[in-house]
């Protein structure tokens, strides 16, 4: 019992000692701080996301840029446009005349030629078609060798060949005819000019040359953007996006897509079977204004600029997101609705 009772005071120093109120104060809000962290963690809700950048297009490809090609060989006589000029659909934009000033003239004398020689072959044809019947009735009665009949029968085959083959001749003698009168290339629908790309007057080109570029006016807008494929499995068409224009101002919260700001609603429509040489796959996304926000004016995002959208997937815990974000998993797949009943027995 004595040891026992002399044991307290070899701690006399350590009885003395006493923990600073920092301290307490200090641990009680980690504590605290953790407890609400683990909530936070657990409880929380935060809707994954899966981004992707690309840029604005449309959904028709005659509504993407494209380019207005020489019909005809020749030398540029007169612009009627130039760059960023609106245009209408048959709108004049460049008048082409071939080097050589006769050579309609002689096209149209060809065509005269050879018409000239169809009509002769068919007056020919007629003419063979009657031997032919009279060396037939000759050759029934008795009076004409078979020979000659057979060969009034040759000279009607040889005919049709000649008569093909100057119906060929004219076709292809008109067709250059009216390739050649086609000198005036005009615009193929609603648009603008970007830019001339043959020089002024007095250039050579070839049919088939680029002449201009033509940007049509587009009637719908969709986003083009690319997913990894480690994420494209889950982008199902009909899905809810989040899109951000390029100099467009906007703040993103990617797992509460309600409070961001300054982005536009999307629906995608499409999602590409076959992957793009990087392995990223594109999708393709509309507008959708169903939260009363249309996406901005084609003044204001043009055909080409750049975006950025977020697809929203599943909503999860913010602790389950950063356990997949660090294992780099994929998001979490749809909730499959139920299409159909089981069938009885």
């Amino acid at each position: 019992m004595a040891t026992l009772e002399k044991v307290p005071h070899r701690f006399s120093a350590l009885e003395s000692v006493k923990i600073p109120r920092v301290m307490r104060t200090v641990f009680l809000m980690l504590l605290i701080g953790f407890v609400l962290s683990l909530v936070f963690l657990i409880y929380v809700p935060w809707v994954q996301t899966t981004t992707g950048r690309g840029i604005v297009t449309t959904l028709s490809p005659n509504e993407r840029e494209q380019t207005i090609n020489a019909l005809v060989t020749g030398r540029i006589e007169e612009w009627y446009v130039g760059d960023g000029a609106k245009v209408a659909k048959g709108d004049p934009i460049v008048r082409i005349v071939d080097i050589d000033p006769q050579l309609i003239t002689r096209l149209e004398a060809e065509v005269r030629q050879v018409e000239l020689q169809l009509e002769a072959s068919r007056s020919a044809m007629a003419t063979a078609q009657i031997d032919e019947r009279r060396m037939r009735e000759l050759f029934e009665a008795g009076l004409a060798p078979r020979r000659e009949y057979e060969q009034a029968m040759i000279r009607i085959q040889d005919m049709r060949g000649k008569i093909a083959s100057d119906e060929a001749a004219l076709a292809r003698a008109r067709t250059n005819l009216s390739r050649q009168a086609v000198q005036i290339v005009t615009a193929p629908r609603d648009g603008f000019i970007q830019r001339v790309q043959a020089g002024d007057a007095a250039t050579y080109v070839r049919a088939g040359d680029m002449l201009a570029m033509f940007v049509p006016e587009t009637s719908q807008r969709v986003i083009e953007v690319f997913i990894v494929g480690r994420d494209v499995a889950l982008v199902q068409k009909g899905a809810k996006a989040r899109v951000m224009f390029e100099g467009w101002p906007a703040v993103q919260f990617s797992g509460w897509p309600a409070v961001a700001v300054g982005t536009f609603g999307g629906e995608v429509i499409s999602v590409d079977q076959a992957s793009q040489p990087d392995g990223r796959f594109r999708v393709l996304i509309r507008e959708d204004a169903s939260d009363g926000h249309r996406w901005p004016e084609e003044r204001f995002v043009r055909f080409g600029a750049k975006a950025q959208a977020w697809v929203l997937l599943e909503t999860v815990p913010v602790g389950y997101e950063l356990w997949r974000q660090l294992n780099s998993f994929p998001p979490v797949l749809p909730n499959p609705s139920a299409t159909s009943a089981p069938s009885g027995t």
